[in-house]
């Protein structure tokens, strides 16, 4: 890995990943992966569904995907397999009361079940 991931912030990124990359549907969250041709670092994004409640709640569940994300990729940044790639993180409903350690653990598995790590 290059360093610390970069942001996806344009819902045309969003959109592409969704459209065309590699889907792992855990409980606490929902991760999306779209490998690059370029050798960038790699790019994620985080988002939630207005189903999950109001601006708070929302928030609340991306702050915890971050964090997860920040632990899983700050402590092992050679746990992603070398290559450019697109991630995007969907909150889910569990990931608002889901302990962390298992959000994490959600995190790693839906890594490696995308091919990713």
């Amino acid at each position: 890995m290059h360093g610390k991931p970069l942001r996806l912030k344009r819902r045309a990124e969003f959109l592409r990943v969704a459209a065309n990359g590699k889907r792992a549907a855990m409980p606490g969250l929902v991760l999306q992966a779209l490998p690059r041709p370029d050798d960038g670092p790699p790019r994620i994004g985080f988002t939630c569904t207005r189903k999950l409640g109001n601006a708070v709640a929302r928030n609340r569940i991306r702050r915890r995907l971050k964090e997860a994300a920040r632990h899983a990729f700050g402590a092992a940044p050679e746990m992603l397999n070398p290559g450019a790639v697109d991630l995007v993180l969907i909150g889910r409903a569990a990931g608002r009361t889901r302990p962390f350690a298992a959000l994490c653990a959600d995190l790693r598995r839906a890594l490696a079940k995308t091919g990713v790590a």
